[in-house]
């Protein structure tokens, strides 16, 4: 027997026990706890947007407000900042002994919203010294892994439904990626759209709450919103969203580009002599020479997109810094920097914008475009392309250029390039990357239960054996007609053999005296414990059987499955997740 406990602590247990109650069935709670999280997650994507920016001030020798991507000249010795971040990173991954994270998406999809502090912990800290030490990467990453960790963590400790959990995490993550951009819808739909998977009306009050706290602390605190062209407004016509919608179909092959480009280097890496500890620091080196030649390849590119926007570029100086920026994200991230293509796309986006426009205005007769109209829409058909959320990227042009026009013709540009790359690829880049190391997610879309409804949890175990060097008249005494619907064989190895159906052992035509190895089906077909229902499934449709056997991996029998059975239990737990992701308890 266990120690009694204090009268103070039981009260404390019961307290929080029935605190979980109330915030499980009230939905007002729920929202309460909604807009704690945005403003946990506002707190934390502000210290680590400060950190990362301070740190590249000490390194870099930047004056106060100055975006490294936008520096005007960087000594060439600061620039070993490079190779010592990829060093701290490389012993960062020797520590972890090269653990893999969990991300926000991969936990809404897989996990149920569970993310594990420690991962948590890695992602971010990576993250801010790949940024902090000027690898060309973003902080995106960060921010919504900070945000959806808070709050996972929080749901854990409060015992939350997996619906609610995954719901509580998503609104974290957008929560601190609307703080960093001062965009509250923009992160709202970032948590629906690339977290989430959907939007339903259960999800949207706690999302948005959350969001909107977050960027109200972040302005409160002196964060201020992202801005782009405010004020400029330039009529849009049928020729416009005809021209925009052929820089939607650029910007979609040059997000496949880019995507292919980074996991080509990644792999090159792995093919390397160089160990995975190294390869940040090599990669760190290879970024000298880039920054050498302009340093808007260095960090996310905030700075530098700030300068591309307002100055009278030529397509020659576009066309540079859209190279270098192609290679410096895919040097970074390919030889095992941390972060995200997130602002790297919408800065390479509008550049592109910009390229086309000029391209256009090139060509006699042809309707002209504005120049700040091309960079946004390019940005966020790009973005679109690589990050996936035509919606999520169409409110971040209306939350920086506060122009409905420009909206209307950004929607379309990024649902086309949306559909290109979601029909010719198939991924965002989180879920490529994730498609790399063997998973199959295309969205955030809760598919961990189907996972975790396997074989080995379907299976009856009392399933009735007979040797299958057994004579039918055997069988016939021990399991009369009625008594069950079939039977497992096994060899003298006690190995699993086929199936005998009891109705067709009893068939007149059968000798009482043969073997019931000759009446044995399905001997080469049978399920293995880990197998998915989707699988299970598959494996049934493929064998046309009723009945398949679970076997161990030396071939011995754990239990039964049946097809009805297994299509049940499908069909429950989908509709269970149906009436979860709707709200319906």
């Amino acid at each position: 027997m266990g120690l009694p406990r204090h009268p103070a602590a039981l009260h404390a247990v019961r307290a929080a026990n029935g605190l979980r109650r109330q915030i499980r069935s009230n939905s007002l709670l729920f929202l309460l706890l909604a807009i704690g999280v945005g403003a946990a997650a506002s707190l934390a994507a502000i210290a680590i947007g400060q950190s990362a920016r301070g740190l590249q001030r000490l390194l870099f020798g930047l004056s106060a407000g100055e975006h490294l991507s936008a520096a005007s000249y960087l000594a060439p010795l600061r620039l070993l900042a490079l190779p010592v971040g990829g060093a701290l990173l490389g012993l960062t991954l020797w520590l972890l002994h090269r653990r893999k994270t969990i991300d926000v998406v991969e936990a809404n999809a897989l996990h149920g919203g569970r993310i594990p502090a420690r991962d948590t912990a890695t992602v971010v800290g990576q993250t801010l010294i790949s940024n902090g030490f000027g690898a060309s990467v973003g902080l995106e990453a960060a921010y919504a892994q900070a945000g959806g960790g808070l709050a996972s963590l929080l749901g854990q400790r409060l015992n939350l439904r997996r619906a609610d959990l995954r719901t509580l995490m998503a609104a974290g993550a957008g929560a601190g990626l609307g703080a960093a951009f001062g965009a509250p819808l923009t992160g709202a739909f970032y948590a629906f759209e690339i977290v989430l998977g959907a939007y339903t009306p259960a999800i949207v009050a706690p999302v948005l709450l959350a969001s909107l706290t977050a960027a109200l602390i972040a302005r409160t605190l002196g964060i201020h919103p992202y801005v782009i062209g405010a004020g400029t407004v330039h009529p849009i016509g049928t020729a416009d969203y005809l021209l925009y919608a052929l820089l939607g179909i650029l910007c979609a092959g040059f997000g496949i580009a880019l995507m292919r480009l980074v996991s080509l280097v990644e792999a090159g890496v792995r093919r390397s002599p160089i160990r995975p500890v190294w390869a940040p620091l090599a990669g760190g080196t290879l970024m000298i020479p880039l920054a050498l030649l302009s340093p808007q390849v260095l960090s996310s590119g905030h700075g530098a997109l700030d300068i591309n926007l307002a100055a009278q570029a030529t397509m020659a100086s576009l066309g540079l810094v859209i190279l270098l920026k192609l290679l410096g994200s895919a040097v970074s991230l390919g030889f095992g920097f941390r972060g995200g293509l997130f602002f790297a796309s919408l800065f390479l986006g509008a550049l592109i914008g910009r390229f086309y426009q000029l391209v256009l205005a090139e060509i006699p007769g042809l309707h002209h475009l504005a120049p700040d109209d091309a960079a946004v829409v390019g940005m966020a058909a790009l973005a679109v392309a690589v990050v996936g959320g035509p919606m999520t990227m169409s409110l971040l042009v209306l939350e920086v250029t506060h122009d409905f026009s420009i909206t209307g013709v950004t929607i379309a540009a990024t649902l086309i390039a949306s559909t290109i790359v979601r029909e010719v690829f198939g991924y965002s880049f989180s879920t490529w990357r994730l498609h790399l190391r063997g998973e199959t997610l295309r969205s955030g879309r809760d598919v961990g239960w189907m996972r975790n409804l396997t074989a080995a949890r379907m299976m009856r175990r009392d399933v009735p054996t007979i040797a299958a060097d057994s004579d039918v008249a055997t069988f016939r005494a021990r399991f009369p007609l009625g008594s069950t619907k079939r039977v497992v064989l096994v060899n003298v190895a006690d190995h699993y053999a086929g199936i005998a159906e009891t109705a067709a052992v009893w068939s007149p035509s059968i000798d009482p005296a043969d073997r019931l190895s000759g009446v044995a089906k399905f001997a080469d077909t049978a399920l293995s414990p880990d197998m998915t229902i989707a699988e299970v499934l598959q494996a049934f449709d493929a064998s046309v059987a009723d009945d398949l056997a679970v076997l161990t991996s030396d071939g011995k029998v754990l239990g039964l499955v049946t097809e009805n059975h297994a299509r049940r239990r499908y069909a429950e737990e989908l509709e269970k997740a149906q009436r979860d992701l709707y709200g319906e308890n």
